[in-house]
């Protein structure tokens, strides 16, 4: 029975591997219709996406992407003419770029945004007891006329500005050089199937099937989960943002993100976060990712409910206290035992991945001396990691040039080993269940524990990123039959345009008013919430605080290792799915609301879809599912948010 399960494990993967449609040819996606749409998201979208973060807290997100899309594609064809996949795609990767969160308190809108934020903790009252350590490379101090003005044009902004310009370049030329590396070891030799993958791949693929009037199945499946996500839109998100403009509070059929039964349930279950999720999103989610890694997944979310109460009693779980909600459970609980135990567990993942590639080293060596695929535009693997690696020592030397009292060592483990190991083990779960492994509190931890002293380490260039994500994303580059060079001219054209549109709409946004404002309601309201939180962390490392001394366990991450190394060792030896593994370790410690529609999305989706439709072609609707659903969902918000936009500049008239 064992072996049984095994091989539906086995057949499971393959059916992945088979709705990738790896194309045989590559074609050039970054067009005159990439740069004509880059303008556009950048000079429409960007302001928009700057205007909706200040309002309420939010990104324009899918709407941006999808909108987009849709518009450029509904063009063409009234002017008959055919956009392929491949500028379809590169529409889908700018729309990202360009109106993505860059900082903290929801902030989009380019580089600049940082630079605002920064002006704001730098002069706001939670800083009080650190702002004149605050250096002048990150804000001009209080009482500068840069300030005073509300301009950039100003020569107070020359270093904060030249080296916010420095810390773009490097970083991109640094994720490029470390995540193509990263593909091309993930993908390429280890063949890992990335299940969330070909979400944007299928997508664009079916709107630029329409341009060609050439509908096909994913047209139409892409078409009903765009009517499903915009139906589920107006009930989630429309209904609350508009009846919030004329009532005093706003609706909810459904509440927003989550019930929380926390508290109602810890005489029971004490020190426990428990809740449902109310996203349909997940429900989504669970239909797309590997069924074991979902089963993993809620296995660890339903073991919590045991563990934790158990913890609590013997006097692990002590920052607990009756009466908390979700987020102060799930945060005190990491504190206590999760950070520890979390860091152990994902070493294991990175130890068998590494484990793997020894143990089938004549296996990969095989498949990296194959000829790569004709046309998809490969750069040789040691270009890419000595960009990756100057790009990184730059950064380590700026870094400790402009900290020079922060332990350069650290500052050389960041950059040269933390980097690399985080990027890979992401990298691998992307593959395998399409889900990140979060290392909480690394920064935090390492800043306060190197004995330093000061606040501008905070502000700091620092060469410690995950670069897991962009493995995937060379794997969507792909599976489009995009070249990758397409990648690197989008890359350079975001840039440019990126420092032009952010410096332009965010001067003219800060001229208009101070931010925050109460033009500007979720700033108003959230902005001093969020100041409050950084300065917490920053004050770590100038006053005496101990609580990361005390959520740094050695024995706990001890524990972590040895039963990930543990639990994997069994399922290899009684040949169980060892994709659950992922998922478990996916699930453990964090928020369990979201996973519990996962799970039955994953149950709707193995014995009820996949029997009416046959298991293979319900692997090839649901990447389509979750992107037309994704779809619907941001052109519900658009709306909404655009209604609300109507009527603020209807309430602010004289009459």
């Amino acid at each position: 029975m064992a072996a049984v399960r095994q091989s539906q494990e086995e057949r499971e993967l393959a059916e992945f591997s088979s709705i990738l449609e790896v194309p045989e040819t590559y074609a050039e996606g970054m067009t005159w219709v990439g740069v004509i749409g880059a303008l556009f998201i950048g000079f429409v979208m960007m302001p928009a996406s700057i205007y909706l973060g200040l309002v309420a807290g939010e990104t324009m997100g899918p709407a941006a992407v999808w909108v987009t899309i849709i518009l450029f594609t509904e063009i063409a064809k009234r002017s008959f003419v055919k956009l392929t996949r491949q500028e379809v795609y590169m529409l889908y990767y700018l729309a990202g770029g360009l109106t993505s969160i860059v900082g903290v308190a929801a902030l989009s809108g380019g580089p600049f945004a940082t630079l605002i934020w920064n002006q704001y903790l730098a002069t706001s009252p939670a800083a009080a007891s650190f702002a004149a350590q605050i250096p002048d490379w990150v804000a001009p101090h209080a009482g500068s006329e840069a300030l005073i003005q509300r301009t950039f044009f100003h020569a107070d902004w020359l270093q904060p500005i030249l080296l916010l310009m420095a810390r773009e370049v490097l970083s991109r030329l640094s994720w490029f050089g470390l995540g193509y590396s990263l593909f091309r070891v993930t993908c390429d030799i280890e063949q890992l199937t990335f299940p969330l993958a070909p979400v944007a791949a299928q997508g664009a693929t079916a709107l630029a099937e329409t341009t060609a009037k050439t509908e096909t199945w994913r047209w139409r499946v892409f078409s009903f989960a765009t009517m499903l996500g915009i139906l589920f839109g107006i009930i989630y998100v429309a209904l609350p943002a508009v009846s919030g403009l004329v009532l005093v509070r706003p609706i909810y059929l459904l509440k927003i993100p989550w019930l929380d039964f926390t508290a109602a349930t810890e005489a029971v279950f004490p020190a426990t976060p428990l809740g449902v999720g109310t996203s349909l999103q997940s429900v989504i989610t669970g239909m797309v990712l590997p069924f074991w890694v979902v089963v993993g997944t809620t296995a660890a979310t339903l073991g919590s409910v045991v563990i934790n109460p158990a913890l609590h009693h013997f006097g692990y779980l002590t920052q607990w206290e009756p009466g908390m909600d979700t987020i102060n459970t799930v945060f005190a609980n990491q504190l206590d035992f999760y950070l520890s135990f979390g860091v152990g567990t994902a070493l294991s993942i990175a130890l068998i991945g590494i484990g793997k590639m020894v143990a089938n080293w004549r296996t990969t060596r095989d498949r990296a001396a194959r000829p790569l695929p004709a046309g998809r535009g490969d750069v040789p693997l040691w270009k890419a990691l000595t960009a990756w690696l100057l790009a990184d020592v730059v950064i380590i030397l700026l870094c400790h040039r402009l900290v020079p009292e922060f332990p350069w060592p650290i500052l050389v483990f960041f950059g040269l080993i933390w980097t690399p190991l985080n990027s890979y083990i992401n990298a691998r779960m992307l593959g395998v269940a399409g889900q990140f492994v979060p290392f909480p509190f690394i920064r935090e931890a390492t800043f306060i524990l190197s004995g330093y002293k000061g606040v501008a380490i905070w502000f700091a260039p620092l060469p410690f990123a995950n670069y897991g994500a962009y493995a995937q994303k060379f794997r969507e580059v792909q599976l489009t039959g995009t070249r990758f060079t397409s990648v690197i001219r989008a890359e350079l054209l975001m840039t440019v345009l990126l420092f032009l549109c952010s410096l332009l709409f965010w001067s003219y946004i800060w001229k208009l008013n101070p931010i925050p404002h109460v033009s500007y309601p979720y700033a108003q309201q959230f902005w001093e919430f969020t100041a409050m939180q950084q300065a917490f962390w920053i004050t770590a490392t100038t006053e005496d605080n101990k609580v990361f001394l005390q959520a740094v366990k050695p024995g706990v991450m001890a524990a972590g290792l040895g039963t990930g190394l543990g639990v994997f060792g069994l399922f290899s030896v009684l040949r169980w799915p060892v994709l659950s593994i992922y998922g478990f370790i996916r699930g453990m410690g964090q928020i369990p609301h979201l996973f519990i529609p996962e799970f039955i999305g994953a149950l709707l989706g193995r014995f009820y879809f996949a029997r009416r439709y046959g298991s293979e072609q319900w692997r090839r609707y649901t990447p389509v599912v979750a992107a037309g659903f994704a779809c619907g969902m941001g052109l519900s918000a658009m709306v909404s948010i655009a209604a609300a936009l109507i009527f603020q500049s209807l309430s602010d008239l004289p009459f």
